[in-house]
């Protein structure tokens, strides 16, 4: 019996595929296994050229699909805002003050709004990737209140009170307004998510060594220690009952270290294990 030409297309083996992703015309199956099926004589520099652009459409559609998650879930905090706003005019008619201040958030919200669209169309990879900061000299207590004003709603639908601490003069920094208002709109959105209804949250602030520190501090249900260190990380949340019950994709602290990472700054967690509450302290250079 003839020996088996293996180089011969018609008797070269074929790596089946476990489950497909996409087939194409000309003979070729590429699949999550990383397998190809190739009908033609293609040299080893080929394929290995192909499988790398195999794991670059897959790297991706990953991506992709981490930005779109992100920016669903960065248009629900300034949407729920414009919402409360729009509610509290038709309320408050006759309070001209109380009725510039909802029109500016309304303004301020739907521009949030536009800011966040604009990077999904401009978007050349994952969205945490292309937060660009327009970085001015800002005062943080200005920034701090447009939050605590933002998650008004949100509050007010737990029933939970928000206690602010703020110095009286400015703090000033060099930073992008808009991003770091999300920050603590996440931060503070996250306490208040994470306290039992009726509970307290604080914010404060205070200038020190060069930095100005702010504290989000809430007494519900706190972080278990083996979740700890993965807590910033995009996609994860805790284990834990009490976490999973309460809506949740595990992207708006892996938000919050990216835009503070752009502006060099940190953020922390503490916490003293489940039931013992969470505080997450912000560090950012002061403008000098």
């Amino acid at each position: 019996m003839p020996a088996t030409d293996s180089t011969h297309p018609a008797t070269r083996p074929r790596a089946w595929a476990m489950s497909p992703l996409f087939d194409v015309s000309d003979g070729r199956l590429v699949t999550s296994t990383r397998e190809l099926l190739i009908s033609e004589p293609y040299t080893r520099q080929t394929q290995s050229l192909l499988l790398t652009r195999i794991d670059d459409l897959i790297s991706a559609d990953r991506r992709k699909d981490e930005s779109m998650a992100l920016l669903l879930h960065e248009l629900r905090s300034p949407l729920a805002s414009i919402q409360n706003a729009v509610a509290v005019l038709r309320l408050s008619s006759k309070d001209e003050a109380l009725q510039l201040r909802m029109h500016e958030l309304i303004e301020r919200q739907a521009r949030q709004i536009a800011l966040l669209t604009s990077n999904l169309c401009q978007m050349a990879g994952p969205l945490l990737e292309n937060l660009r900061p327009q970085r001015v000299r800002i005062d943080l207590c200005s920034v701090l209140n447009k939050a605590a004003e933002t998650v008004t709603a949100e509050f007010a639908q737990r029933l939970n009170q928000l206690v602010i601490d703020l110095p009286e003069s400015g703090t000033w920094v060099l930073g992008d307004a808009s991003r770091l208002e999300q920050v603590f709109v996440n931060l503070l959105a996250n306490a208040a998510k994470y306290s039992e209804v009726g509970g307290t949250v604080t914010l404060s602030m205070q200038a020190c060594a060069g930095y100005a520190e702010i504290r989000v501090r809430d007494f519900g249900i706190g972080i278990d220690a083996e979740s700890m260190p993965h807590i910033f990380d995009l996609f994860v949340r805790a284990d834990s009952t009490a976490v999973r019950t309460r809506p949740g994709l595990g992207i708006g602290l892996a938000l919050v270290r990216s835009i503070l990472d752009s502006h060099h700054g940190t953020v922390s967690a503490a916490s003293g294990g489940v039931g013992q509450g969470s505080e997450f302290t912000v560090r950012l250079a002061l403008e000098t």
